[in-house]
């Protein structure tokens, strides 16, 4: 059975190759937002969870429109999350301002992916997002933080500098260092 008609099934077995992707999407947004209050493994499983709870709600065909319902989950996840976590000094700023984050900073993925024309443009753009998790991994831990904060989570250079406590060359260093590596490794 292909995993296209694996879709409509569902299978917490089948899902699994979504979780790095989903875990990373969840770490930009707590990186923002719950400075390590909460853990991005903890947030994709759930959102693996209840993918798998509610399939019957689960009206797409393509594995496309699968990775979108997958963010759609783990967006009312994240701002579930966030929600908690300041449960206590409810904001009403706060929480608009996770909301418009999550939706720009998944945009952002769905642009990515809606780029090709072609369906198997399509497929092989989705195939990439699911790899670019792992690549990531491969890259130093500080190459990894700048392309995150600056490509993912749209980070000007100057408040990427900042946040890394580095200089503005040094990032673009690290950036062209990281990304040289990442179309290594993605073979892009």
């Amino acid at each position: 059975m292909t995993e296209t008609a694996n879709l409509c099934k569902l299978e917490s077995d089948a899902l699994l190759r979504y979780r790095a992707y989903l875990k990373l999407l969840a770490k930009i947004e707590l990186d923002t937002y719950l400075k390590c209050q909460m853990d991005a493994s903890d947030l994709a499983q759930q959102t693996l969870h209840d993918a798998v709870a509610h399939a019957d709600q689960f009206r797409g065909k393509s594995e496309g429109e699968l990775l979108s319902w997958l963010r759609k989950i783990l967006a009312n996840n994240l701002v579930d999350a966030v929600r908690y976590a300041h449960r206590d000094k409810r904001n009403l700023a706060i929480t608009n301002s996770l909301d418009e984050s999550v939706v720009e900073s998944f945009q952002r993925i769905d642009l990515l992916a809606q780029s090709c024309s072609t369906p198997s443009q399509k497929a092989a753009q989705n195939e990439l997002l699911l790899r670019l998790p792992e690549a990531l991994e491969a890259l130093s831990e500080a190459q990894r933080e700048a392309i995150v904060l600056h490509h993912l989570q749209g980070m000007k250079l100057a408040e990427t500098a900042e946040r890394m406590d580095k200089s503005e060359s040094a990032v673009c260093g690290l950036l062209h260092r990281g990304l040289k590596k990442l179309h290594e490794i993605l073979g892009e």
